[in-house]
C-alpha cells in the first residue's frame, strides 16, 4: 500500500487515529495471511501534520502528490494523472474515493470547478522536478521545546510522527495553546483531581451510587455518568483512552465513544469539571 494515500479523508464520527490503526492492521492482516508471512508489516506509524493552511497547505497537497513521480512510480505526469494510488486522480476528476473531498482544495484555484481543476494541473506541473523539501517535512516542535516545563510529559502527548508546519508565529500560537492545555492538566492533577474524584463528580450528577458506575447500560444513568468520566479524564486530564479503559474494563474504542457521548451530555447539561 502506498505511504502517500491522501491528505484528506472523511473519518466520519470516528478519529483518524482509530480509523489509520483499523486501515494498517486489516491490510497487514491480509498481507501476512497471503504471502504466509507474520510480524509487522509497517515500520511506523501514520504522519499527521498540523499544517498551517495559508502559507503551506497547497504546497504541502502538490508534495505529497508528487511523490510517485518523486518515487519513479510513473514516468511523467500524463501517468501520473492516471496513478490509482494518490489523491491527485481524484482532485483531477477521474476518481472519485468516498473516503476523499476535493472541494476545500479546488477551491483555492478558483470558485468554477472546471478552472479550478485546469489551475490546480498547472500548479502540479510546475514542480514536477523539484526534489524532497526538508521544509516541508514539518518542523517547529523539536525547536521550541528547550523553554517548556514537563519536556518529558510534552514529549508523551507528541509522541510518533506529529509535526508543526507553519511560520514562526503559527508554531508559536500552536505550542502555546499546547503548553497552557498541558499547565491546565498539571494543575488540575496538583489540586487533587484523580480517577477517583472524576468518577464521584460524575456519580454525584447523575444521582447515583459509585458503585454502579461499572454496570453497562447504556440507556441508565451508570451509562451516563461513565461517558462524562470518560470525557474529562480524557480531555482534562489528559489520562489516555487505553488507561481509562482498563479502569471501566472496556475497549479503547469503547472509551473513545463515551468520550463523544461525555462531550454531548456535558455540553447540553452545562456541566463542567471545575467552574
Amino acid at each position: 500500500m502506498p505511504n502517500h494515500f491522501h491528505l484528506l479523508i472523511r473519518t466520519g464520527t470516528k478519529s483518524l487515529s482509530e480509523l489509520m490503526r483499523k486501515l494498517l492492521t486489516g491490510y497487514a492482516v491480509y498481507f501476512n495471511t497471503r504471502y504466509e508471512r507474520s510480524g509487522y508489516l509497517y515500520q511506523n506509524r501514520y504522519k499527521s501534520i498540523l499544517c498551517q493552511e495559508d502559507n503551506y497547505l497547497l504546497e504541502l497537497v502538490r508534495y505529497i502528490h508528487l511523490n510517485p513521480l518523486r518515487a519513479r512510480l510513473v514516468k511523467d505526469i500524463s501517468e501520473l494523472n492516471e496513478y490509482k494510488w494518490s489523491g491527485h486522480q481524484a482532485l483531477l476528476g477521474a476518481a472519485i474515493h468516498v473516503f476523499q473531498t476535493t472541494g476545500e482544495i479546488l477551491e483555492h484555484f478558483d470558485s468554477n470547478r472546471t478552472e479550478a481543476v485546469k489551475k490546480y494541473l498547472a500548479f502540479i506541473d510546475e514542480a514536477k522536478d523539484t526534489g524532497k523539501r526538508r521544509d516541508l517535512s514539518g518542523g517547529g516542535l523539536k525547536r521550541s521545546l528547550a523553554g517548556w516545563d514537563s519536556i518529558k510529559e510534552l514529549k508523551e502527548n507528541w509522541r510518533g510522527d506529529e509535526r508543526l508546519l507553519g511560520d514562526v508565529d503559527f508554531v508559536n500560537e500552536v505550542l502555546k495553546i499546547s503548553e497552557e492545555n498541558l499547565k491546565k492538566k498539571e494543575k488540575l492533577k496538583k489540586d487533587g483531581w484523580d480517577i477517583n474524584r472524576v468518577i464521584k463528580l460524575s456519580c454525584n450528577l447523575m444521582g447515583i451510587d459509585e458503585a454502579n458506575i461499572l454496570k453497562f447500560s447504556r440507556k441508565d444513568k451508570a451509562s451516563q455518568a461513565r461517558s462524562l468520566a470518560a470525557f474529562w479524564l480524557n480531555r482534562d486530564l489528559g489520562i489516555n483512552m487505553a488507561e481509562i479503559g482498563r479502569y471501566f474494563g472496556i475497549t479503547k474504542q469503547s472509551v473513545s465513544g463515551a468520550v463523544r457521548r461525555g462531550e454531548r451530555l456535558a455540553e447540553k447539561s452545562g456541566y463542567k469539571l471545575t467552574n
